[in-house]
């Protein structure tokens, strides 16, 4: 059995909705802190880099393609390998916009990472600038290894699109550029330091196949077998970043263990990633994470068939 509404209710009813209404409507107009859009991370033509899902992991091509926004660099004096270099980034939008921390998003724990790499890729950075108050204007420093030209990535989420977004810019350093490596890019790779630590990346698939989610491995451990605690670094127990040989891209990988309530401990912590990268040839995974309050950066190299 249904009853009418009567005369009271509706306007009940449409009093409700209109208020309902009002506060959508008013929500969508209050202040965010930015003054950026979606618009102004459009890129006109084909050809253009897109935002990043973090649940699908994937090498991005930041070179090949066009970026939203156009990242340079100046140095407060000129590079010299071995020494600290002190610079500054500028980030600005396709629309001439200038991009601060008012207009990004926190993610693992920072709102701009910056991912640093000499030509050998034997010397890795991973640097967090902070504002300097001018537009758009972020300060940094490093201490490069080795010289060359050293490529920059910005990997930062802008708070108008919600997504990850990347730039690229290059500086140069004067000094010597470092020897690559000549290891045998086989996995499972073992990377051991003076100290006694071992660190095993493995595949799943032992082969890791381009085109082909690989599902990926990290385990830590001690020649003495003592236990080890894996602290936390930027939100996550590791963090893993993958080069191509030209430093066309990149990928940035988190570990699918995502609670860190509770510490990883044991003789062998270990730690599991996915990734999909496009194109064979030859790569380096540098791993960070962080052991007894000492940060450590690992480099495996490896070949993508």
């Amino acid at each position: 059995m249904t009853h009418a509404l009567t005369a009271s209710q509706k306007r009940q009813v449409a009093a409700i909705t209109a208020a309902a209404i009002t506060l959508y409507i008013g929500f969508r107009f209050l202040p965010t802190g930015t003054n950026l859009s979606h618009m102004d991370f459009a890129v006109k033509g084909g050809n253009s880099i897109e935002f990043c899902d973090p649940s699908n992991p994937q090498f991005i091509p930041v070179v090949a393609v066009r970026s939203p926004v156009v990242m340079t660099v100046e140095s407060t004096s000129p590079p010299v390998a071995g020494r600290v270099v002190s610079a500054r980034i500028r980030l600005v939008t396709s629309t001439g916009k200038t991009l601060g921390p008012e207009d990004m998003v926190v993610a693992h724990t920072a709102k701009l990472h910056l991912l640093i790499v000499d030509p050998s890729l034997a010397d890795y950075h991973h640097v967090h600038p902070q504002p300097t108050g001018s537009p758009g204007e972020w300060a940094f420093s490093f201490t490069p290894k080795g010289g060359g030209t050293y490529r920059i990535f910005s990997d930062f989420t802008p708070l108008a699109t919600g997504r990850g977004l990347y730039a690229h810019v290059d500086l140069e350093v004067a000094g010597a550029v470092l020897e690559r490596p000549s290891v045998s890019p086989v996995l499972p790779a073992v990377v051991s330091d003076k100290d006694g630590w071992s660190f095993e990346l493995t595949s799943k698939d032992r082969a890791i196949k381009a085109g082909a989610v690989a599902e990926l491995s990290l385990a830590v451990s001690r020649a003495d077998g003592r236990d080890i605690t894996l602290d936390t670094v930027m939100d996550a127990f590791a963090h893993l970043v993958a080069f191509d040989a030209e430093r066309g891209g990149f990928a940035h990988l988190h570990p699918n263990e995502t609670d860190i309530s509770k510490p990883l401990t044991g003789s062998r912590p270990t730690l599991s990633f996915k990734v999909t990268i496009p194109r064979a040839g030859r790569y380096v995974i540098w791993a960070q994470f962080s052991t007894q309050g000492r940060e450590r950066f690992v480099p495996f190299w490896i070949d993508v068939t």
